[in-house]
């Protein structure tokens, strides 16, 4: 199965009238304006025969913390005669919204609740918004950098410095390294008690 195939990028970007096909490790994508996401996902089902959804994901696209503001958001259907994948693709601004898609596959509805919850990634016209895996209200977006893991800060931080290196360091001039998620010195470092 092509994952990207050229033929239906091309062809939902000429039905569009915008956009434009990218290509990277010989998979093709359709990038379409943001305010096209919803047509470009009805043309790529009603026209194209991608009646088939298989997944949405969003990548970080220089986003919250990095060096740019954005969020690059992907979904790949599936024209199921041929075994034909589609890869469309836009782009979000960290403080931008998405357009659900699920009103074209009912099977984006999981896949935008994961976008809103783990990325914060506000997603308009979703039937239910509700957490999968987070408590209510938690307010925390773990896939975001600017997000601070708070609990990564407060145990001991499992990764080893080198391989085959015990827990403790094997140098006494030499720190601990700080986990993914922990900002700084401010908070508390791996293996030190609260006060």
């Amino acid at each position: 199965m092509s994952v990207g195939d050229a033929g239906l990028a091309r062809a939902l970007v000429q039905a569009l009238g915008v956009g434009e096909v990218t290509e990277s490790f010989d998979q093709h994508t359709a990038q379409v304006p943001l305010p096209e996401w919803v047509r470009a996902a009805t043309v790529a089902r009603d026209e194209l025969g991608c009646s088939m959804f298989d997944h949405l994901a969003v990548h970080d696209a220089g986003g919250p913390g990095g060096s740019g503001a954005s969020w690059e958001v992907t979904a790949h259907v599936v024209v199921p005669a041929g075994c034909r994948g589609l890869l469309v693709r836009t782009t979000v601004a960290v403080d931008g919204e998405l357009p659900s898609i699920t009103g074209v596959w009912a099977g984006a509805a999981w896949h935008e609740r994961e976008a809103a919850e783990m990325a914060g990634l506000e997603v308009t016209g979703h039937p239910d918004l509700r957490p999968l895996l987070l408590a209510p209200g938690a307010g925390l977006h773990p896939l975001r950098k600017d997000t601070v893991l708070a609990s990564r800060g407060v145990r001991p931080w499992p990764g080893r410095m080198e391989p085959g290196e015990g827990a403790a360091p094997t140098s006494a001039g030499r720190r601990r390294a700080s986990a993914p998620g922990v900002p700084g010195q401010q908070w508390e470092q791996p293996g030190e008690e609260q006060q």
